[in-house]
């Protein structure tokens, strides 16, 4: 299954090229026409044989939050620092890997921190990667400062929920390719972009020189319907089909699009709701203001527990997710009726 392959696979933010092979492999036979960027960004055409045919971009990213090797303490320890938002509580005890070596991340024994210490508050400082090594020449047989760890996460699928890594962006990267093995009456441009989780910094060069008449991006979301959180303060809900989001920290959704996104929903019976946070952002902050600007809208897929290694995503959402952009795309090439 190509959404077990890319979440599983290694892409902290800069050492993407595990992922982009994948969807390489998976995409070659659809689409001819491919490019990868100096900074790894990979941009696929899929160019349309109707005449006047609109111009849509989809955009996913393929890199995962992670952590980075700062040090390597004289007993063998690894010392980290985090790449992209990771809460500091949801490492302990993770396993991780690098350069494909295990490793588990560890904080000094709860029987052996005195009383102020636990009234402190965890910082990544007091955390690290215990590879099983005995020396710091011996570590450094495994990993240098400046290596990648990722989340060791596998993927399961529970109920009607999968539970991985990296879904977030991962999903979006899934929805993308099975939208390229198909045949549509617009002209498809995919961006898989590099380094959304250290400030967009793909997606500022891979949409450049585009323009497109409307850009989509497709993420991974924050969802908060779990026990114990006031209904008001549900950003989305698990099950009730993706998100639109309307203004986040990065950018503002463009109206019309949002309309023509909704109405595609509607005429196709696809469910949707509306992000109700303002918090957050992805690569629609980078594409909006480029080249004069890019009328740009996200489509999100509600996760649990997002960046950490176990994100969990409805198996509906995701399908519905797949559905509206497809939608979507259909309307595009009837011209919306215009």
């Amino acid at each position: 299954m190509l959404l077990k392959k890319l979440t599983e696979a290694f892409g902290v933010s800069g050492r993407e090229g595990e992922v982009r092979d994948i969807i390489i492999s998976e995409i070659k036979d659809f689409c001819t026409d491919f490019n990868v960027d100096n900074m790894g960004n990979l941009t696929v055409c899929k160019k349309s044989k109707r005449e006047n045919a609109k111009k849509i971009l989809l955009s996913a990213h393929m890199d995962e939050v992670g952590l980075i090797v700062t040090d390597i303490t004289e007993d063998g320890y690894l010392k980290f620092a985090t790449v992209g938002g990771i809460e500091v509580e949801s490492l302990i005890s993770q396993r991780v890997k690098v350069n494909g070596h295990s490793g588990v991340i560890a904080v000094k024994a709860v029987h052996l921190i005195d009383k102020e210490e636990r009234k402190k508050p965890l910082s990544e400082k007091k955390l690290y990667i215990d590879i099983g090594a005995r020396s710091r020449d011996e570590a450094m047989n495994y990993a240098l400062r400046g290596d990648y760890a990722a989340f060791d996460s596998q993927y399961i699928e529970f109920g009607d929920m999968i539970k991985a890594k990296a879904l977030d962006d991962r999903l979006g990267c899934c929805v993308i390719v099975d939208i390229l093995k198909k045949d549509w009456d617009v002209d498809l441009v995919c961006n898989f972009t590099v380094q959304e989780e250290c400030g967009l910094r793909g997606a500022r060069v891979a949409s450049r020189g585009i323009h497109p008449d409307y850009a989509i991006v497709i993420e991974g979301t924050t969802c908060n319907d779990m026990a114990g959180v006031p209904e008001n303060l549900r950003v989305t809900k698990s099950g009730n089909g993706p998100a639109i989001s309307v203004l986040d920290s990065a950018s503002k959704a463009d109206c019309r699009l949002i309309g023509l996104l909704t109405d595609a929903a509607q005429k196709h019976g696809v469910p949707y709701q509306f992000k109700a946070s303002t918090a957050g952002g992805n690569d629609a902050g980078a594409i909006c203001t480029t080249d004069g600007g890019i009328k740009t809208a996200s489509v999100s897929v509600p996760c649990r527990y997002i960046h950490s290694p176990v994100s969990v995503m409805n198996k509906y959402d995701f399908e519905m997710c797949k559905r509206l952009i497809e939608a979507f795309l259909i309307e595009a090439g009837k011209g919306f009726d215009e």
